[in-house]
């Protein structure tokens, strides 16, 4: 798909009508695909738009705009939230090509960094009603928005505790089938390792991004992410693959893969 996306503010389709609450309503230039990530759609206009089906429509989680399509058949109209890549490593990532994010309906996922919630409501609408997002934050401040987030988003479970010390939390969690890291720490990989042996259930699904400048501001991207991946692999962590996130976050890569793997299969 050409990327012709800039910001969550500048989409402009053909034949659109607003309401009062800014809300855009399908009109016959608005065509809402599949996107081939199941969960994941792309709203075709004027410029083309990731987007997610709203899980509580009416209600926008960070002032993204939304998408009303209209079917003869149906009495209430199919409502999406338009992804803003520059807001969502996630959405980066699918723009940028990657073969598979490992989210699926139904899914229980680990969120660690889950900061306000802005892929953490996007990965909601993806693994619906019957999935949950756990969502650890450290900061009180981001926690606060993740609550108000969860009063409506129940299939979100808001953790404000520091993502080191799993065991301060493992009573709010079952195993899960993803862990989801954006912990830009020095010490990145060993909470995504400690966190893991605790809650990622064997051939469990990893995405994890890295921020090189987190971890060492003067030294080679791509040489901070092959020794952040070999820490990974240390710990049966088998990587499938790995992207770097430009033109959205600048010395940003996101791995993708599996966990325990071998014992798995």
């Amino acid at each position: 798909m050409e990327n012709k996306i800039k910001s969550n503010k500048s989409f402009d389709f053909q034949n659109k009508r607003k309401n009062l609450k800014g809300k855009i309503q399908g009109g016959s230039k608005i065509i809402v695909e599949k996107h081939h990530h199941p969960g994941v759609f792309i709203a075709r206009g004027k410029e083309d738009a990731l987007c997610t089906k709203n899980l509580i429509p009416g209600v926008s989680v960070y002032g993204e705009k939304r998408i009303s399509i209209f079917k003869e058949d149906q009495k209430e109209p199919e409502e999406y939230r338009i992804w803003n890549p520059f807001r969502s490593k996630l959405a980066a990532a699918i723009l940028g090509g990657v073969d598979d994010i490992y989210l699926r309906s139904g899914m229980k996922v680990l969120y660690l960094g889950a900061a306000s919630g802005t892929t953490v409501s996007h990965i909601a609408d993806i693994v619906g009603e019957d999935g949950i997002v756990y969502a650890v934050e450290f900061s009180h401040r981001s926690g606060r928005d993740l609550l108000t987030l969860a009063k409506k988003r129940t299939n979100i479970v808001p953790i404000i505790e520091d993502a080191r010390h799993p065991q301060k939390y493992r009573m709010f969690l079952s195993m899960v089938d993803v862990i989801f890291s954006d912990v830009a720490q020095p010490d990145q990989a060993r909470i995504v390792i400690i966190n893991a042996q605790h809650f990622l259930r064997t051939g469990g699904y990893f995405i994890v991004t890295i921020k090189a400048s987190c971890i060492d501001s003067t030294a080679e991207p791509n040489l901070i992410f092959a020794k952040e991946i070999q820490k990974l692999q240390k710990e049966f962590f088998r990587p499938f693959e790995q992207i770097t996130l430009e033109p959205y976050e600048r010395d940003h890569a996101i791995v993708l893969g599996r966990y325990r793997i071998q014992k798995f299969v």
